[in-house]
């Protein structure tokens, strides 16, 4: 994949109003990277209210409707965006949970406290059955994150036999005697998480001990049952982390290796969600661009020791994180959802998809009523948040083949700090259809973009345009629409080039025929 990214100021007094220039190309498509639907996956732990109160109300609730428990609402939302893959449940919490306890009839399930997140009790009423059959109606494929802080082994190998064996064994009867006679055949694993902290404060090396160990037993030694592990990853920039995995495990016991970034300005000072100054702003921005030097660096450790490409980068949680709102539960983690989320998912998106020949599987953090969620709920009332629908918008990326671009964007600038204002990426679907999608994170000046077209032959092109009002809108129960997706009608093709006119802090998706 080849993406030139080249920065400078450029702008433009026109009648009267600053424009910025920046200028893309699309280029000869080399070798084929497809953008992996799973780049646009969503994670639900454990959590506040994700699971209890976002994704499950329960069975006995008679006024809202639901499947088995599970919001028929947030499923319908979820599979309007092609949800490929759903990460549960954890987190930090993976690393407390036994599955086990989830499992058989429910009225004699034991309780657990989370002491993650807010101290509360839950009764394990959403379980592995519960989230699988979840994942079936969603139709996406479950990502299980397995318990290696505090699990031991056999528990974790029991995990992998109740859910995927179909033969007679006593984890596959068990699962039979629950309810369930098919297996579910999960191809995901996550073999602990954030091992540097949450799960466990470990080293590298003692965790990649501890790694080989585990996945060893989850399978059979050659992995015969074709699991896709996936390492616990880096925190941020710990590239001696990455180092030390990629160096020390071999390829046969892991398919893919996490990575883990936040977009926050203080870890001790988050600031609001909605009531953000332009300097905060700026350093969320900052944050989240920095994304693009981590898996740039991350990949080239992973190309030193996997010249062949074997082993993917999973960016399995990422988003931004800021207070909680006034009067929540600290430990619920809950925020609204501006458009400056909407700028962190734009950018953010289009550089898993420019990276998609390692970058394979991306988990935002998370679905429902935690952190940068697509999806808020407050009793039968369901709101679907800027994230949503750039996500939505996003959605013509996947599976697609990735088309490298060449970008000169013009500088976001503040206090004599600077980065790129624009951000791009593009593909071409089976249908031989090109996407073209377009961030201006500048929250003051418009930007227009010239593009060139290269060898992709287009008579058409129509478009749907993210933006607002003001910076800090968000759609709330009391005005769920104030952000949605319409037409953009004003990019026109002339002579293998389209200007684009993008205002300040909006998201564009174009399709060329």
């Amino acid at each position: 994949m080849k993406l030139r990214l080249k920065l400078g100021v450029a702008f433009t007094l026109i009648n009267g109003l600053l424009y910025g220039q920046s200028s893309v190309k699309l280029e000869p498509i080399q070798g084929e990277v497809t953008i992996d639907r799973h780049i646009y996956g969503h994670f639900a732990e454990h959590l506040g209210r994700c699971i209890y109160d976002g994704f499950y109300v329960g069975e006995k609730n008679d006024s809202i409707p639901h499947a088995n428990g599970v919001r028929k609402d947030v499923i319908e939302a979820l599979k309007n965006l092609n949800i490929p893959n759903l990460r549960w449940p954890g987190g930090c919490f993976a690393d407390t949970y036994h599955w086990k306890d989830g499992v058989g009839p429910k009225a004699q399930r034991p309780a657990i406290v989370n002491n993650w997140w807010g101290g509360v009790t839950e009764d394990n009423s959403f379980g592995t059955h519960d989230f699988l059959n979840m994942c079936e109606l969603l139709g996406a494929e479950p990502y299980l994150a397995g318990n290696v802080g505090s699990g031991e082994v056999q528990e974790l190998a029991d995990w992998v036999q109740y859910v995927n064996f179909k033969g007679e064994s006593p984890m596959s009867d068990w699962r039979r005697k629950n309810g369930r006679q098919e297996p579910w055949k999960v191809k995901f694993w996550g073999v602990g998480n954030e091992a540097w902290g949450c799960g466990g404060n470990m080293t590298a090396d003692y965790y990649t001990d501890i790694y080989r160990k585990y996945a060893t037993f989850m399978s059979d030694w050659t992995n015969g049952s074709g699991l896709y592990r996936i390492a616990s990853g880096a925190n941020s920039a710990d590239y001696n982390w990455t180092e030390t995995l990629m160096k020390k495990i071999p390829s046969s016991l892991m398919k893919g290796m996490g990575l883990h970034h936040y977009a926050v300005i203080n870890w001790d000072k988050k600031g609001s969600a909605t009531k953000y100054s332009e300097e905060q702003y700026f350093r969320t921005m900052k944050s989240a661009w920095f994304m693009n030097e981590l898996v740039e660096k991350n990949i080239a450790i992973m190309d030193k020791y996997d010249p062949k490409g074997k082993v993917d980068l999973i960016v399995d949680e990422w988003g931004g994180w800021y207070e909680v709102e006034p009067g929540t539960n600290p430990g619920f983690l809950y925020q609204q959802n501006t458009m400056r989320d909407a700028m962190i998912a734009g950018m953010t998106l289009n550089i898993f998809n420019n990276h998609a020949r390692r970058v394979k599987m991306a988990n935002l953090a998370q679905a429902v009523n935690v952190l940068q969620a697509v999806i808020l709920t407050e009793g039968k009332n369901m709101i679907l948040t800027p994230t949503y629908h750039v996500m939505e918008m996003y959605k013509v990326h996947q599976d697609a083949k990735l088309i490298p671009i060449s970008l000169q964007s013009t500088d976001f600038e503040f206090n004599n700090e600077k980065i790129p204002a624009v951000s791009v990426s593009a593909s071409q679907d089976k249908q031989g259809r090109t996407h073209i999608s377009l961030v201006n994170i500048d929250p003051k000046r418009k930007n227009k973009v010239h593009v060139d077209l290269g060898s992709v032959k287009a008579a058409k092109v129509t478009g749907r345009i993210l933006t607002a009002a003001n910076l800090r809108d968000y759609n709330s129960f009391k005005k769920p629409t104030v952000i949605t997706p319409v037409v953009y009608k004003d990019a026109k093709i002339v002579n293998g080039t389209i200007e684009v006119d993008i205002p300040a802090f909006s998201v564009i998706v174009l399709e060329l025929m």
